[in-house]
């Protein structure tokens, strides 16, 4: 029977024993919303879940990518909070999300004990994508 533990490699700390290693921790989505007003947005959900952003970047013109941290304890905010903003998740993201949601219930609630997950989301905006804009596209090739 195939098993679903996540081995994580574990790191030796000077002041006692080891501890897990971050993590990281890929999800990607989709956005219809305007670019300029989500951003501020993902940013305060990120701080209000717990978080904090370690690297902002444009990847296209169309797609961003933020890399953040997060305690384990806040998954669960920062899941609802994502649909919530109305970003379309994919299904392995979806099933990332819901993963640590489960693995949270089983780790105690101290702040002390839980881990902190590095996270890479990656959002295409499709704002400008219309019917549209789809149809000329390919009638041009004709």
């Amino acid at each position: 029977m195939e098993s679903n533990v996540i081995d994580v490699p574990q790191i030796a700390t000077a002041t006692g024993p080891s501890v897990p290693a971050p993590q990281l921790i890929e999800l990607h989505g989709y956005c219809y919303s305007d670019r300029v007003a989500l951003l501020p947005r993902l940013t305060s959900v990120f701080t209000n879940c717990g978080g904090w952003v370690l690297e902002r970047r444009t990847i296209s013109p169309a797609a961003m990518e933020f890399r953040f941290e997060i305690q384990l304890i806040g998954v669960v905010d920062l899941y609802g909070a994502l649909v919530g903003l109305g970003l379309e998740l994919t299904r392995s993201a979806h099933a990332q999300l819901t993963e640590l949601c489960i693995r949270r219930k089983h780790i105690a609630s101290s702040p002390e004990s839980c881990p902190v997950l590095t996270l890479r989301l990656e959002i295409n905006f499709l704002e400008d994508v219309t019917l549209h804009s789809i149809l000329m596209t390919g009638s041009g090739l004709a």
